[in-house]
C-alpha cells in the first residue's frame, strides 16, 4: 500500500533535479552498466534529497529487464480506435462503472464539488488504467523505474520520477518490495511517482493518502485534471475545452478519445 501522513495541506514535493545536472548522467541500452550508473545517480539523488532510506533502495535495486521488454514492445497505440476499445473495454466494464457511480454517490458529489471534475471521466479512466483496481501491475516499482530512468530511450523523461520514487521510499509510500506497472506507475489510477508527490489527495478523510485505495487515487486523479486545467461544466469530447485536459492524462491519440467516449458511456 502506499501511505504517507498527511499534513495540514497536501505534499507537494518539487523536484529540483535541473537539466543540466540530469545531462550529467550516463544511461545505457543494455544491464551491463546498470551496477556503475545507480553509483552516479546517487549522487544526483542525495543533492535532490533523498536520505537514507532512499538511497539504500537505489543501492538494492535490479536492472529489470522485463521493464524494457515491454517498453519495446507497447502495441495498444497502434490500433484503431475501434480495436482498442474492443481489447480494452466491454459492456460489464460499462456495467460496473456506472453500478460504482450509483453505489459511491456521496464520494463522486464531494470530488465534483471540490474538483470540478465529473465521475465518469474519472471512471473511464479508472477502468482503463487498472480495471477498477484488479490489476495494478505486477512489477518491483523501484526496480522499474530505476530501470526506465537509466535507460537511454527517455531517461531524461523519469530521471525526475525516479528520484521522487526514493523520496516515497523516505517517507515510508513505499518500499524495497512495492509492486506497480511496467514503468514505475502506482495505485488504482497508475500515477507516475512524481506525480503522487505532486497531485495525490486523501480522498477517504482518514488523514493519509493510499493510492492503492478508490477514494484517495480518484481524489488524487481528480486534482491531477484540475491543476491541468478542467473547466467545470465544459464538456471532454474532442473539439471541447476539458478534451485538452484528458491529451494531459496520456500521450497516445486513441487512449485520449477512448476515455472521451467511454466517460459518455458510462454517463448515458
Amino acid at each position: 500500500m502506499f501511505r504517507f501522513q498527511m499534513r495540514a495541506t497536501a505534499l507537494i514535493i518539487a523536484l529540483t533535479a535541473s537539466t543540466a545536472a540530469i545531462a550529467q548522467v550516463s544511461c545505457g541500452n543494455d544491464g551491463s552498466g546498470f551496477e556503475a550508473w545507480k553509483s552516479e545517480f546517487s549522487q544526483l539523488a542525495s543533492a535532490n534529497g533523498v536520505g537514507q532510506a532512499g538511497l539504500q533502495a537505489l543501492a538494492n535495486a535490479s536492472y529489470d529487464q522485463r521493464t524494457i521488454n515491454k517498453d519495446r514492445n507497447q502495441t495498444g497505440v497502434r490500433y484503431s480506435l475501434d480495436d482498442f476499445l474492443a481489447i480494452r473495454w466491454s459492456d460489464a466494464y460499462t456495467n460496473q462503472a456506472r453500478r460504482m457511480l450509483r453505489d459511491n454517490a456521496n464520494l463522486w458529489a464531494s470530488i465534483q464539488s471540490t474538483y470540478g471534475v465529473p465521475p465518469e471521466v474519472l471512471l473511464a479512466i479508472l477502468g482503463m488504467e487498472s480495471g477498477f483496481g484488479a490489476n495494478m501491475g505486477d512489477h518491483n516499482t523501484i526496480n522499474s523505474i530505476l530501470t526506465v530512468a537509466y535507460d537511454c530511450r527517455r531517461a531524461d523523461f523519469f530521471i525526475p520520477h525516479a528520484v521522487a520514487a526514493l523520496m516515497l521510499v523516505d517517507y515510508g509510500v513505499m518500499s524495497s518490495n512495492s509492486m506497480g506497472a511496467a514503468h514505475g506507475e502506482i495505485g488504482q489510477t497508475q500515477f507516475l511517482p512524481g506525480n503522487v508527490l505532486s497531485y495525490s489527495r486523501d480522498g477517504n478523510g482518514d488523514g493519509r493518502v493510499d493510492m492503492s485505495g478508490m477514494a484517495d487515487a480518484m481524489a488524487s486523479t481528480a486534482n491531477y485534471l484540475a491543476k491541468k486545467g478542467w473547466q467545470p461544466g465544459q464538456g471532454y469530447q474532442e473539439g471541447q475545452p476539458n478534451f485538452a485536459v484528458i491529451e494531459e492524462w496520456n500521450a497516445a491519440t486513441v487512449y485520449q478519445q477512448a476515455i472521451a467516449l467511454l466517460a459518455a458511456r458510462i454517463a448515458s
